[in-house]
């Protein structure tokens, strides 16, 4: 087409090769020719062309892309039916248990346990799901964490039902170990260690007194619950030989460590202590220290800081000259909002450490 259009506006006499060849290679030379021959008609003809060329480019351009892709090989679905699966390891229950235990953090430990105590006693009255407003008002704690405290154990209530109590109860035994009965071991048979040797709530959770010692002569032989006291030196072996693996120290002071080296010779992997020191134990003894006086004064602290908080806000109120208004009590309702959040985790079980 370009080349007819030279011709007709007798482009070809400048030079008819050239010329010729600028038109067959693309409108860019076909417009410089168009100049050399000072032919306007020529040079429209060109741009014309060179423009149909420019036309054409994105085209050719969109063209390969296609063609490349046309090229390529489509990868075959996978076919779920006929795919080569490779075999996945199996996860047991305790593997699984124990994957959870890890994730759990202290403070949700204790509150699992008074969270199976309200169950149990759910159980046994013949519930058989429980809400979680219901279930954290009779725990102390607010549903927003109780929730996340389930959580842990991978359950999950059921919008307008709630909890199976069952269910809850079983989760929460596996996740403190208490599908399997714990052994325990009482030293020092004083007050505090004859309440414990009688305290028939052991048994049903899952921990049955199996031993019982002290050093007091007239009470060698004597049955406590039972059960008949044997000396302190007898401790590594009889609870060797009857599996204790949970020892109970009411002792004095004094004699605590000397007992606990005892006991952890016999084999006792957790020790509960009631004696008002500080044990030296193995890295793979767990020992949990139980100081009553500690506690009183932890509530000492919390009954203070609610009598300060009702003080500065009666005062406040005597300063506004008016206080019978709306929101003068807001003072006392933040302390006491304190102390139920302080409370939530380290007032629902003893501190212990």
């Amino acid at each position: 087409m370009s080349e007819n259009g030279l011709a007709r506006n007798g482009n070809s006499a400048a030079d008819p090769e050239n010329g010729h060849d600028q038109v067959a290679g693309g409108g860019e030379h076909a417009a410089g020719n168009g100049r050399v021959n000072g032919n306007g008609r020529a040079s429209r003809a060109a741009a014309r062309a060179a423009a149909e060329a420019q036309a054409e480019t994105p085209a050719d351009s969109e063209a390969k892309p296609r063609t490349r892709r046309a090229a390529r090989t489509p990868r075959p679905a996978p076919d779920a039916d006929n795919a080569p699966t490779a075999e996945m390891p199996a996860v047991s229950d305790a593997e699984d248990t124990a994957v959870r235990a890890k994730q759990i953090p202290e403070a949700a430990v204790a509150r699992l346990a008074v969270y199976l105590r309200i169950l149990s006693g759910l159980a046994e009255q013949g519930a058989t799901t429980v809400s979680s407003e219901e279930l954290s008002a009779a725990a102390g704690v607010n549903s927003a964490k109780l929730r996340k405290d389930l959580s842990y154990l991978g359950s999950y209530g059921t919008r307008g039902v709630g909890y199976e109590v069952q269910v809850l109860v079983s989760q929460i035994e596996r996740i403190l170990g208490l599908t399997r009965q714990h052994r325990v071991a009482v030293v020092g048979i004083g007050n505090l260690g004859h309440a414990l040797a009688n305290y028939g709530g052991f048994p049903g959770r899952g921990f049955p007194v199996e031993a019982l010692f002290d050093l007091d002569p007239d009470l060698i032989g004597v049955p406590v619950g039972g059960l008949p006291v044997s000396h302190m030196d007898d401790i590594p072996r009889v609870c060797s030989e009857r599996e204790i693996s949970v020892g109970i120290i009411a002792t004095p002071p004094t004699a605590a460590q000397s007992v606990c080296d005892r006991l952890v010779a016999g084999g006792v992997q957790c020790i509960l202590n009631f004696a008002p020191v500080v044990l030296q134990v193995p890295a793979h003894v767990e020992v949990r220290k139980v100081d009553l006086a500690v506690e009183l004064q932890i509530l000492s602290f919390h009954v203070a800081r609610r009598a300060d908080s009702a003080a500065s806000t009666g005062s406040a109120g005597e300063n506004q000259g008016n206080p019978g208004l709306p929101g003068t009590g807001g003072a006392a309702d933040n302390g006491n909002g304190g102390r139920n959040g302080a409370g939530t985790d380290g007032g629902l079980g003893m501190v212990v450490r």
